[in-house]
């Protein structure tokens, strides 16, 4: 009987959406499996890759990020012009991160031109992504979906609190929007309830499930990932059956381990080849999980996951796959210098690990009173010709070496008991210091988070104060405006002319009635 491999039974599918317009629109979704699992359902469109760009010149980026764009760094449009004609990039995602309310604030009509300028530059795909700052996002991307119409941008991300206000600007202006939501299958599923209920099309809306770096984070995301695809696969919950972007780049590149050098951490190798794999490593984790657009930077990292993306798609062999090509100078590690020295001694040499076990002991303890009680037990001297008093001397003296042997070995033992108690101390001081640490750092962090948290609320309503105070003095000065120009209209002359019909006081009061009353006169 052959084998029969098992396939899984698939109730839903992935949506198809169509990102960008004309000849370079791309199509992404459609699975009805998990990811690349072409024998159990289908996976018309592979994964795309959008290559990152700031509308700022980044100042904290390690070199090498930098390098392969350092010639274009400060100008957002010939940077995604490079990126799609050097770097065949799918897609360009846009990061407004001047418009941030704790950086630079530009204003939202700042950004609209700069993202009118990038798209004019390449005929891709075009992500906008804001600084997730709720009220500045709401502002910054309803000014873009209005100075781009119709272009069918990706705007995001789009959160609860503000997607009305970008909900609706994209419906009206024809864009695709980004629902995100923190780490959560079910607010995932909310946010886009919200949007399907505000009257946003489905087929215009992906999912952003919030990305983390390597690590935990990453963790966190790919397991929110993957009960999404089952909700929309297995269980056939239309409101999760999306396509899913992450924006990786950012998270990769800014965590500490892409940012050392060779001499801060040497044991982690060559720091542009780390920060690469660290980047295409996190990417292929996402793909795996269902992700549909990947938002990267290095190009290199980007080639890397193209082809990985191809050989599971179509076949090959990973062999054929270039190693990474290096722009920096190479990195000189001596490893060996670094590594402890080998400890060559032999078991047997040490003290601590001769010293006998402790079933051993009584037999140790035990041999110095058999050998001494054996002691009187000497045979009677025969004729050989010595003094049976040498004899004796030299049984006693054996029976002393025998006695120091045994004392030494229980000496030995307390011993080696000894500095493995203290070992035992010292590991876990060791242990609780480093606790302590890890608990002061945290808590620092968090401290951190709250301030900025704060800090970021406090100018918010300072500044919503600001406009609010500033609109009640413009109703104040129009109400002044009113009511002068009312008392102007009652102090002048009024001019009275005569009626062109002359009616009696008994018809005018008649008339007043019927003004009144609405009566209907019957005749």
């Amino acid at each position: 009987m052959g084998f029969e491999v098992y396939k899984e039974s698939y109730t839903g599918g992935i949506k198809e959406i169509t990102l960008g317009q004309g000849g370079k629109a791309i199509t992404v979704g459609g699975e009805t499996s998990y990811p690349f699992y072409g024998f159990e359902g289908s996976m018309p469109n592979k994964p795309k890759i959008a290559m990152e760009v700031w509308d700022i010149e980044p100042d904290d980026w390690p070199e090498a990020s930098v390098i392969p764009f350092k010639n274009v760094v400060s100008d957002p449009a010939a940077w995604a012009k490079k990126c799609v004609e050097e770097y065949g990039a799918d897609m360009i995602a846009l990061q407004l991160k001047s418009t941030d309310p704790n950086a630079q604030d530009t204003s939202p009509e700042a950004a609209g031109a700069m993202v009118k300028k990038v798209l004019g530059a390449v005929d891709v795909p075009l992500i906008v992504w804001g600084t997730a700052n709720v009220q500045k996002d709401e502002e910054v991307l309803k000014q873009v979906s209005e100075d781009c119409q119709g272009k069918n941008l990706i705007l995001g991300p789009v959160e609860d609190k503000n997607h009305k206000g970008i909900g609706a600007s994209a419906m009206g202006y024809g864009h695709t929007i980004i629902s995100s939501s923190p780490i959560d299958v079910n607010l995932a599923k909310q946010i886009n309830i919200l949007l399907e209920n505000l009257g946003m099309p489905m087929d215009r809306m992906i999912i952003d499930p919030t990305t983390g770096g390597l690590g935990y984070g990453l963790e966190y995301s790919f397991s929110v990932m993957e009960r999404i695809r089952m909700a929309a696969l297995t269980q056939g919950d239309d409101k999760l059956q999306l396509p899913v972007i992450n924006n990786l780049a950012n998270e990769i590149w800014k965590c500490k381990e892409a940012k050392q050098s060779a001499e801060e951490a040497p044991t982690l190798g060559d720091p542009e080849k780390r920060g690469i794999l660290m980047e295409a490593v996190g990417a292929i984790s996402y793909l795996m999980a269902g992700s549909d657009v990947l938002i990267m930077r290095h190009p290199e990292a980007v080639r890397m996951v193209r082809a990985f993306v191809d050989l599971l798609s179509d076949g090959g062999s990973a062999s054929d796959v270039a190693s990474i090509v290096k722009q920096l100078d190479a990195v000189e590690i001596d490893l060996v210098s670094l590594s402890p020295a080998p400890d060559l001694t032999v078991a047997e040499e040490k003290p601590k690990k001769a010293a006998p076990k402790k079933k051993a002991a009584p037999e140790a303890a035990e041999k110095p009173k058999a050998e001494k009680k054996a002691a009187p037990k000497v045979a009677p001297p025969k004729a050989t010709g010595k003094d049976p008093g040498q004899e004796k001397a030299a049984e006693e003296a054996k029976a002393k070496a025998a006695a120091a042997k045994a004392k030494a070995e229980l000496e030995a033992k307390a011993q080696a008991e000894a500095d493995t108690k203290a070992d035992a101390e010292n590991a876990e001081k060791a242990k609780a210091e480093e606790a302590a640490r890890r608990k002061a750092e945290e808590e620092a962090t968090a401290k951190a988070a709250v301030d900025a948290k704060a800090k970021a609320e406090a100018d918010a309503l300072a500044k919503r104060e600001a406009t609010e105070e500033k609109l009640r003095m413009k109703r104040a000065a129009e109400r002044e405006a009113l009511n002068a120009k009312r008392a102007a209209e009652e102090n002048g002359d009024v001019s009275m002319t005569v009626a062109a019909e002359q009616k009696s006081e008994n018809e005018k009061i008649l008339a007043k009635l019927d003004w009144v009353h609405r009566r209907v006169k019957l005749y």
